[in-house]
């Protein structure tokens, strides 16, 4: 099923309506992207694409795991805590910035392209691909992204959209949590000749997937080309299978670390209206917030803050 997004359809009413001296006039002409929030992004379905960061996420070895704790006073070394002083915070030992849910700028593999830090804003909001490979995975665990089903998604839902991103949805991030989650060495991939025909002839602005590394090569030949050439990439999302293949866009948030070579993220899917998945703005208490039914309280054994049952 294809779905129709009524973004697109007013961004290209308005840029004619600029370009036309604003003699195509909507009932709030004056501000026309508050209309693109009031008619498409208000009612829209929002889905969750990326996991929390904790002291249990999988990472590579290489790396070391991070670390949280309750931030104290430097001059003290007393806990702060709601009693004494307010309020509580927490503290974080962060050994790498290549774990979890991140974007991958090109500065990760060459020093001559932007680091995380010197991305354009412009990649806020873009469309949203979603190519399934679950089937593919299912018998080869280690299948990666192929032309094929990149033609394949488009017989059925049109070209791919310039400047788009592309997500492969392969369910791996359903193993999240696992032990010795990030030491397998067969995963689901993408390829190198299907990360070329995206950028080189669809020119998307940039692909993701869910697990930690973009292929299983043993030189990593379709993460080292795609980051030695100025792309970017995004690293393990999840809930793809939340998502519609077509008709959704994303929202890109990243961590802005000076020089930072590669950065926590937050994707969220923007999903039609009558998508069967995700949660509408009026959904949930927004401002203020809900009180939660558990405080969060500080878990000695896991050594993060948990809502207890």
């Amino acid at each position: 099923m294809r779905f129709l997004f009524p973004f697109f359809a007013i961004v290209t009413s308005v840029s004619i309506g600029m370009l036309a001296g604003n003699t195509m006039r909507s009932p709030r002409s004056d501000q026309p992207l508050w209309d693109v929030y009031e008619h498409s992004l208000r009612n829209a379905k929002y889905i969750d694409l990326s996991h929390s960061i904790s002291n249990d996420m999988p990472v590579w070895a290489g790396f070391g795991s991070p670390t949280c704790f309750p931030a104290y006073d430097p001059s003290t070394k007393r806990k702060y805590t709601y009693q004494a002083d307010g309020f509580e915070a927490n503290g974080y030992t962060l050994p790498t910035d290549q774990f979890g849910t991140q974007l991958d700028p090109p500065a990760h593999w060459n020093p001559i392209y932007p680091a995380i830090d010197e991305l354009p804003a412009t990649f806020a909001v873009r469309p949203l691909v979603v190519i399934s490979i679950v089937e593919r995975v299912k018998t080869d665990p280690g299948y990666a992204l192929q032309i094929e089903d990149i033609l394949s998604w488009e017989k059925n839902h049109g070209r791919v959209p310039e400047g788009s991103v592309v997500f492969v949805r392969s369910d791996w991030s359903k193993d999240w949590g696992q032990p010795g989650l990030s030491e397998r060495t067969v995963f689901p991939g993408v390829s190198l000749k299907a990360l070329q025909f995206l950028h080189l002839e669809r020119h998307i602005l940039m692909h993701g997937h869910e697990p930690l590394d973009t292929d299983a090569t043993p030189d990593l030949q379709s993460e080292r080309w795609l980051l030695t050439n100025g792309f970017t990439q995004a690293e393990g999302v999840t809930n793809l299978d939340q998502c519609p293949e077509v008709g959704a866009l994303v929202s890109i948030g990243f961590s802005k670390f000076q020089g930072g070579l590669g950065g926590y993220a937050r994707y969220i899917a923007i999903c039609p209206p009558n998508w069967r998945h995700g949660l509408a703005i009026g959904e949930i208490a927004e401002a203020p917030l809900s009180k939660m039914d558990k405080p969060l309280i500080w878990n000695l054994e896991r050594n993060i803050r948990m809502r207890m049952p």
